[in-house]
């Protein structure tokens, strides 16, 4: 009998878990559909609104809003109108977001103020944002102005110095395989004619070489002509960068005659030629030298000194009427550039040999350390070296530049101008004297 009860006991207990489950997965369930109501209608009402918005946005009746006060460039169709295919916009809309709508807008030409605090535009603070509603939101407030975004103009044919006399455009590019030199003459521009019109034509020189040439077309009246010719030599690798081009630009008078109007050297050197990479550079054209050479020749050379590093810069750009001691062909010339202090010899550094020219050409640069109180005391000793027979060398001639302390006449006035100039390269003549 008592295991009877246990056992009825135990039932009921049993159904009394099962209601309670019943229940307790339909509160769970309820809740569950309400909330997938609740998602559907949300998605439902969004499309309808999303909907709305673009119809609003794309209708014609509905204008973008602008400020009142911005009144539109002339020349500049309104956004809404239809432009014809052939036609190009002479500027292009700025449009601000109503995120920066509170910032304060000015006009950076005239100053002037481009939107009023009453003009600010209120974002609703209902319904969600889409990129739709924040289009429709916006106002323009001015135009951009394409010509500020062009890339910059090549100025070498805008800026010249002063006394040009012309510009000469090339490149050069070597063949090492077939060993040829090629040469493009491009342009020249700004010529300075003798007479009322002007008919260049241009002389390719390839140096020592001064017998054989090339020529290009003569330009009939023309102070800015366009070559776009080509030329080749026919030079051995292994005296390439010892060769220098020499373009002589000429004009055509009335009389047949050719009157030089100017000059460019070109040294084929490792800086300035690389091996089957075509190098595209300009020149100044430079006058020709009317004076004679001196009677052991005469020196080219810059001078500058830096007085913020306490550096003193020489380029040695070349050299001529030299006199040789023995045949030119197997001579070749240096220059060796010396620093003196208080006439105690510093340092020296030499440029590389020309072999058998007496016009050489360098175009190379040496720096010394100098200290700005040393200037009074420092002077700098060039001289033109002969490279003899058995490793033995002669002197051709030299120059000295300094204070007043050890030169006078146009070596003192080139070393007064590069401390009076500053960071700037002074280029002079020197005549060249043998040393005592």
């Amino acid at each position: 009998m008592v295991k009877g009860l246990e056992n009825k006991s135990y039932e009921e207990k049993l159904k009394e878990l099962e209601q309670v489950a019943a229940v307790v997965g339909g509160v769970i369930g309820g809740i569950l559909l309400l909330v997938l109501i609740g998602i559907a209608a949300y998605l439902f009402w969004k499309k309808v609104y999303l909907q709305a918005s673009y119809e609003e946005l794309s209708s014609p009746s509905s204008p973008v809003e602008r400020s009142p006060d911005l009144q539109e460039p002339a020349g500049v169709q309104s956004s809404s109108s239809v432009q014809p295919q052939n036609s190009r916009m002479r500027s292009v809309p700025f449009i601000v977001p109503p995120k920066f709508h509170k910032q304060a807008w000015i006009d950076m030409t005239s100053g002037e103020q481009i939107q009023d605090d009453s003009d600010l535009y209120v974002t609703p603070d209902s319904g969600p944002r889409s990129s739709f509603h924040s289009l429709a939101g916006a106002y323009q407030v001015g135009t951009i102005n394409p010509e500020l975004y062009k890339f910059p103009e090549d100025k070498s044919e805008t800026d010249f110095p002063e006394g040009c006399i012309g510009r000469l455009w090339f490149s050069v590019e070597y063949e090492q395989e077939s060993e040829k030199l090629l040469v493009s003459l491009i342009k020249a521009r700004k010529l300075q004619s003798p007479s009322a019109s002007c008919s260049p034509f241009v002389k390719i020189y390839l140096l020592p070489d001064e017998r054989r040439y090339l020529q290009s077309k003569i330009k009939r009246k023309n102070l800015n002509p366009q070559f776009e010719e080509d030329f080749v030599f026919q030079v051995s690798s292994n005296t390439i960068y010892q060769r220098t081009l020499k373009f002589c630009v000429y004009h055509v008078d009335k009389q047949k005659k050719h009157v030089l109007l100017g000059q460019v050297m070109f040294p084929l050197k490792n800086e300035t030629l690389s091996i089957d990479n075509k190098v595209v550079v300009w020149r100044d054209l430079e006058a020709e030298t009317l004076e004679p050479p001196s009677e052991h020749g005469d020196i080219q050379f810059s001078l500058s000194y830096n007085d913020y590093l306490g550096r003193l810069t020489v380029v040695v750009l070349r050299a001529r009427g030299l006199r040789f001691q023995n045949d030119r062909q197997a001579a070749s010339v240096f220059v060796k550039v010396s620093l003196m202090n208080h006439n105690q010899f510093i340092k020296s550094k030499r440029t590389s040999a020309v072999l058998g020219s007496p016009d050489p050409l360098y175009n190379e640069t040496f720096s010394f350390k100098v200290d700005q109180t040393e200037l009074d005391t420092a002077s700098l000793s060039l001289s033109v070296i002969q490279n003899g027979e058995e490793n033995e060398t002669c002197s051709l001639g030299r120059v000295v530049v300094g204070p007043f302390m050890y030169t006078r006449g146009k070596e003192l006035e080139h070393w007064n101008e590069m401390v009076s100039k500053p960071k700037e390269l002074v280029k002079r003549w020197h005549a060249l004297v043998m040393s005592t």
